[in-house]
């Protein structure tokens, strides 16, 4: 029979089965994808293959008129034109999350914000990547140049600057007409926040990231796995 968690009690909890094979089978540019011989409590033996991932950050732009700065960008995976918010890799070492954020938003949109929150933090896929995410809410925007140096190339050099009424949005996540999980969760997180009147309650933009402390303590462990059976 399944037990009632207390409020308390519903949280994600660190967790790392030993891991007796780590093998990297291909690598890209920004992934790689991996093999895993892990052992289960049990002393059962299973195989996991999956994708490392840097990790990214999202911005939901909400202006002063109730509307959310939106790009149409090609996804080539997905054979789609999406609708997504400003994104970004974190894939500079070392990169703060909220600087990283800041600098999409400027690149993307050619935006900046005196008000960040953290919407939500989530895994994409946790069954089959290491991919995590965080969405921030940012307010008070003004136009702003886009970063020295920054030269927008390949999908981004087509990508379209757009402004919907974030009413829109819930109502074209609802009816399925856009798909893209930065955008999904981001604007169910706000809107959540808003009903619940908890918008100036969201986590600071500094906040702490459990995730992405697991991630690394994880990723330091498999290398050393990898190391030894080297």
């Amino acid at each position: 029979m399944a037990r009632q968690l207390r409020a308390d009690q519903v949280q994600d909890r660190a967790e790392l089965w030993p891991v007796t094979s780590h093998q990297i089978m291909a690598q890209g540019a920004v992934a790689a994808f991996v093999t895993d011989q892990v052992t289960t409590p049990d002393g059962e033996s299973m195989r996991r293959q999956y994708t490392l991932h840097p990790g990214a950050v999202g911005i939901i732009a909400l202006d002063d008129d109730d509307r959310v700065a939106v790009v149409r960008q090609y996804r080539h995976p997905v054979a789609m034109s999406l609708i997504e918010p400003p994104a970004g890799l974190l894939d500079k070492a070392s990169e703060d999350f909220l600087v990283a954020a800041q600098r999409e938003l400027a690149e993307e949109a050619g935006l900046a914000a005196t008000d960040w929150r953290v919407l939500v933090d989530l895994f994409t896929s946790p069954g089959g990547t290491q991919e995590s995410l965080r969405i921030f809410l940012a307010r008070g925007l003004s136009d702003v140049a886009a970063p020295e140096g920054f030269v927008a190339e390949a999908e981004e050099a087509e990508m379209e600057l757009a402004w919907v009424a974030r009413a829109d949005l819930v109502e074209a996540v609802l009816a399925g007409r856009v798909q893209n999980p930065t955008l999904v969760s981001g604007i169910l997180a706000l809107e959540t926040a808003r009903l619940s009147g908890r918008l100036d309650e969201l986590r600071p933009a500094g906040a702490p990231w459990p995730a992405r402390a697991v991630w690394s303590e994880q990723n330091s462990m498999l290398a050393a796995v990898r190391g030894h059976a080297g």
